[in-house]
């Protein structure tokens, strides 16, 4: 199921660092002000830890689990598990599903092919937020509450 989400997206390759520099071009004779903050590179987090795979399918993941949770009216975490189990995420990939509150919070395993792609999910009806994180290439998953 992991490969056929992300079947549109690049293969595998080594995390690379995003360009630094202004967001904003400036028209031609105008020079930025002097108290302008040029923006820097990450030099670690999930910004440069995600290959170009996993950036591409996570998205993909977080598109669809947002949708199929918006409009559960008390998300339990049995209901978010059968949600999930629906989508085709197995239980071993399903981590830390807990009720918190009105919400139900859970983590997901995305490893595949040498990623490190994990989502973090707050399953709240209308108020759902899933977001990409990161976690170890191999081992036993660990939730790592790094967010891209």
């Amino acid at each position: 199921m992991l490969s056929e989400v992300a079947q549109q997206c690049p293969p595998s390759a080594a995390p690379t660092v995003p360009p630094t520099g202004p967001t904003k071009v400036l028209p031609s004779g105008q020079t930025p002000p002097d108290d302008a903050i040029e923006p820097a590179a990450p030099i670690g987090g999930p910004e440069v830890e995600l290959n170009a795979r996993d950036w591409c399918a996570g998205s993909f993941h977080e598109e669809r689990i947002t949708q199929a949770l918006w409009d559960v009216e008390d998300p339990t975490p049995a209901k978010v598990r059968a949600i999930l189990n629906g989508l085709g995420y197995v239980d071993e990939r399903i981590h830390g599903l807990k009720q918190s509150g009105t919400a139900t919070r859970f983590f997901l395993d995305l490893r595949d092919q040498g990623g490190r792609l994990c989502l973090s999910g707050s399953a709240a009806g209308e108020e759902t937020v899933v977001d990409m994180c990161v976690t170890s290439a191999t081992g036993p998953f660990t939730a790592v509450e790094q967010h891209v």
